[in-house]
């Protein structure tokens, strides 16, 4: 049973690189960085994309454990090869259909489903929602839809009607404070905004619009901090990002280029099937497919939007499955220099399933120093020293800590708790 005196938080600040959080930019944040214990090591998983991380922080697993590969995926529906988008609502139910399962790893909301539960509060997509707890142990609450245990969805009164960007983020924090942290009390809240990542996908980053968006996720975070210390208590506060971003440079048609060189045979083949996720993109392979790992390695060795390739038992290099369709996992060009708002790193995207563009704008996914810079801020019982932690942590170390935190076990999980500050 959890430890009946202590509970966890955790607070997203989706897509916020460490490096924008400073006193004019973000100034409860930079408090909270000060006093906090700040992990400057941590690191995001690969894709650095957010529906892979949620389940990566939900599970203590990186993506070769938990399941979930990307913010698109590819899966066998019984047609051969396609990819989809994770995004969406009916994600999670088609990889349950497609594969048996959803994650091959317990959440967090599972191992708390008899020590008193959780609840989810989420702004993001629907599947970086949903995969904080894909089989219902516990409460999910999002525009798309709300289910509480048995994924039985809560009654309209109990939905959470709203859009993503600044107001929804504000209105979803003030719900979040009142109800989850004063009234129910869980052994664990999640809150996930929404910004800055809403805005810097369609702004410059550091125009006054995306800075906009980072002081009003600053303005939710204080919101939570104000309410826990007008709370009291053993609370183990964890605030952080997923990922970093960079400025988009150029975007990069993987299908077209590959059917160039005759290595997939058309745009709807499941020969060769691309899951673009920003600056990454994994290829997978049919067991039939002309082409081998070796060719297309050797094309993409020969591109210039590619900086890393991995293939065949490198794969575990980034927490990829070695076993299974994916031929190849890259990360694409990043360079460093800055944008018309003297914000460092642009990178090289692949074209996405909706063909927008994200030219001058923010994105992410692949293995860039900037979209590899999330911050992690932790402060209760054990933490908050105000010094900075340089041990390498990532996102896998959050679950194991909230477990550490309520006296309950995290075997199974690759993190370990995050290590206090020496």
């Amino acid at each position: 049973m959890a430890s009946p005196s202590r509970r966890a938080v955790i607070v997203v600040c989706d897509s916020l690189r460490a490096d924008l959080i400073r006193p004019d930019t973000a100034p409860t944040l930079a408090d909270l960085g000060a006093g906090a214990t700040n992990y400057v090591g941590c690191r995001g998983v690969f894709p650095s994309v957010t529906r892979v991380t949620s389940a990566s922080i939900a599970t203590g697993c990186h993506p070769g454990r938990h399941g979930l590969l990307g913010n698109t995926m590819v899966l066998d529906e019984g047609a051969g090869l396609v990819c989809l988008s994770v995004a969406r609502p009916e994600f999670r139910e088609r990889m349950r259909k497609a594969t048996g399962r959803t994650l091959l790893a317990p959440t967090l909301a599972e191992r708390l489903a008899g020590h008193g539960g959780s609840i989810v509060m989420s702004n993001v997509s629907a599947g970086a929602a949903y995969f904080q707890d894909p089989d219902g142990f516990g409460y999910v609450y999002h525009s798309a839809g709300s289910f509480g245990p048995g994924l039985v969805p809560l009654p309209a009164s109990e939905q959470l009607p709203i859009e993503k960007g600044e107001a929804g983020d504000a209105t979803m924090t003030a719900r979040f404070c009142d109800e989850v942290l004063r009234e129910r009390r869980p052994p664990l809240g999640v809150l996930w905004l929404s910004e800055p990542d809403y805005t810097g996908h369609k702004s410059p980053l550091g125009s006054p619009t995306h800075l906009a968006a980072l002081r009003a996720a600053d303005a939710c975070v204080k919101r939570v901090l104000d309410t826990l210390e007008e709370l009291g208590g053993d609370t183990l506060l964890l605030v952080c990002s997923d990922h970093g971003m960079e400025t988009t440079a150029r975007t990069i048609q993987v299908d077209d280029l590959l059917i160039g060189a005759g290595l997939k045979a058309g745009p709807d083949s499941s020969d060769l099937v691309t899951a673009p996720n920003g600056t990454a993109t994994l290829i997978y392979r049919a067991r039939d497919a002309k082409a081998s790992v070796e060719e297309l390695r050797r094309f993409l060795e020969s591109q210039d939007w590619v900086d890393r390739i991995f293939t065949g038992p490198a794969l575990a290099e980034v927490r990829i499955p070695t076993e299974g369709p994916v031929a190849a996992a890259v990360s694409l060009r990043t360079e460093n220099r800055p944008n018309e708002f003297g914000i460092w790193g642009y990178g090289d995207i692949a074209a996405d399933l909706d063909g927008r563009d994200f030219t001058g704008f923010g994105q992410h996914g692949g293995l860039g120093p900037n979209e590899q810079r999330p911050f992690l801020f932790v402060r209760g019982p054990g933490y908050g020293d105000g010094v900075a932690v340089e041990t390498p942590v990532s996102h896998v170390n959050i679950a194991p800590t909230v477990l550490g935190h309520l006296d309950l076990p995290w075997d199974g999980m690759d993190g370990t708790p995050l290590p206090a500050a020496p």
